[in-house]
């Protein structure tokens, strides 16, 4: 059975389980104003350093530590997030490989809750 649609704030009538125009705007400012405020990845500590220990993680670490996952690792994680810390950021015991799916959407959502 299908939902019926719902009225938006802004008083558009709008389908079941979509976002309306003036949501999706919203959402889009308020990304640009953070990226805005936001270190690029070089100052964040994302350098050729990093890119090095990265590529050397991952080839002796080349599958997926998200359970039941097991596909190619792409992306190395912090498992706990360094914020900066640079003691964090280099801890290779606080490294786990992901593949980019995993990464994008599981870990993400996991730290967001």
């Amino acid at each position: 059975m299908a939902r019926p649609p719902r009225l938006c704030t802004c008083g558009k009538i709008v389908a079941h389980n979509q976002r309306c125009e003036c949501q999706t705007m919203q959402t889009r400012q308020r990304n640009k104003r953070h990226d805005r405020k936001r270190p690029t990845a070089a100052q964040r500590g994302y350098n050729n350093a990093w890119r090095k220990a990265r590529d050397a993680f991952l080839k002796i670490n080349d599958r997926c530590a998200w359970p039941r996952c097991g596909a190619l690792a792409t992306v190395v994680d912090h498992i706990v997030a360094h914020r900066g810390d640079k003691v964090r950021f280099w801890d290779r015991s606080n490294w786990q490989p992901l593949c980019k799916p995993c990464h994008d959407r599981r870990k993400q959502k996991q730290e967001r809750a």
